[in-house]
């Protein structure tokens, strides 16, 4: 049975992809994996992200700026996120959060930067990709402000946190995507955690360059292994790869409405 999956978070435009774009698109194609969006992490390429989608009409983009980015990044208003998230090809805002595990940024920058693409995501009507890593309490107090005041909608990328940070998210009706680390031997508490997001609130995304799942662990990650974690979470649920397949891709509809 033919499958359809979506890559929900990718890095298309990185130095990786420079000499093989189109073999690497070709390949997702032959996987199943039909349709691809490929974040922004620094405002400054935006132009270059944007230019990807504009490209491909199987590609959306978002536009933001990564934590580890946020200190080097020049000041952006919630005004020119809007502004910039107005380009039909653009259906998100970020990837932004919280990095405490590398700190590549000062907290308090990477804080004040998140809340400002909270509430561009708010204004804009489109979802935010969240990047939280050892920062939970942070990330969910954050989130909670900005849903406290309507409008906000979102997912947290490459999910790797606990459970508190699982269900925070849920019930603000955020989504949660699973990358190929839920397919490392080392992830079982990850698992736990996955095996208790609803069906209708599940991602996959590869966040290739980086993080090939298994078996091809050590490889350049690119879109096409999702059908790999795909098919190991099909598994680990109980469930067909077309199963999955469609009810991934279909949230993924719901949520990035404007890539529908």
């Amino acid at each position: 049975m033919e499958i359809s999956l979506v890559d929900s978070h990718c890095h298309l435009d990185f130095d990786d992809f420079g000499t093989d774009m189109e073999a690497v698109l070709a390949r997702a194609k032959e996987s199943g994996v039909e349709r691809m969006l490929t974040i922004c992490t620094r405002v400054t390429k935006f132009d270059q992200v944007l230019a990807i989608a504009m490209a491909h009409d199987n590609i959306r983009c978002t536009v933001g700026i990564h934590p580890h980015e946020a200190e080097n990044e020049p000041d952006v208003d919630v005004a020119k996120l809007v502004e910039l998230s107005k380009h039909p090809k653009v259906v998100g805002i970020g990837e932004a959060g919280l990095d405490y595990f590398y700190d590549k940024s000062p907290r308090e920058r990477q804080q004040q930067v998140f809340a400002t693409h909270i509430e561009a995501s708010r204004l804009s009507g489109l979802p935010i990709v969240v990047h939280s890593r050892d920062a939970d309490e942070d990330t969910v107090r954050l989130l909670q402000d900005g849903a406290k005041k309507g409008g906000l909608t979102g997912v947290i990328h490459c999910f790797t946190s606990t459970q508190y940070l699982a269900d925070a998210a849920l019930e603000m009706g955020f989504y949660i995507s699973l990358s190929g680390i839920v397919t490392f031997k080392s992830a079982g508490a990850l698992r736990d955690v996955a095996k208790s997001i609803p069906l209708d609130r599940l991602l996959v995304e590869t966040d290739s360059p980086y993080l090939a799942p298994i078996p091809m662990r050590g490889k350049r990650n690119e879109p096409s292994f999702v059908r790999h974690t795909a098919t190991y979470i099909a598994d680990f649920l109980g469930l067909s790869l077309p199963d999955l397949a469609q009810k991934t891709t279909a949230n993924f509809d719901r949520l990035f409405a404007k890539a529908a």
